[in-house]
């Protein structure tokens, strides 16, 4: 069983584009996402609170916390999008094997840290 981390973009898949086979591949391993994800999710996609599915789906994925640590360490990369730097020092900070992105930018790097960074399992 690896620690997975999904990027907003595969959050977001999880979320609302039906990807099943995403749910298949990811089966049997422990998920997390940023908190900065589901708040990006309810933005984008213009949740009304309450709601019943944004609970279902936080409960299943482990959620990192958005701290003042986190976010003073992202202003200093290592890229140039803080977005992009808050997910990848959460999925650190929380010892993840694996970062799931489609970000170009972010697999370029391959690894931050000890974190592999993919496109897909």
């Amino acid at each position: 069983m690896a620690k997975i981390f999904l990027d907003t973009n595969y959050f977001i898949d999880f979320a609302e584009r039906n990807k099943t086979n995403l749910l298949e591949k990811l089966e049997g391993n422990k998920l997390y996402i940023s908190i900065f994800s589901v708040l990006v999710l309810a933005y984008v996609y213009k949740y009304k609170i309450p709601n019943n599915k944004i609970k279902i789906l936080t409960r299943k994925i482990s959620l990192t916390p958005l701290n003042k640590t986190v976010l003073e360490l992202a202003f200093d990369g290592p890229i140039d999008d803080l977005e992009d730097n808050i997910q990848l020092l959460s999925a650190a900070k929380n010892d993840c094997d694996i970062f799931l992105t489609n970000d170009k930018k972010i697999l370029k790097m391959k690894f931050f840290g000890k974190v592999k960074i993919v496109s897909e399992l």
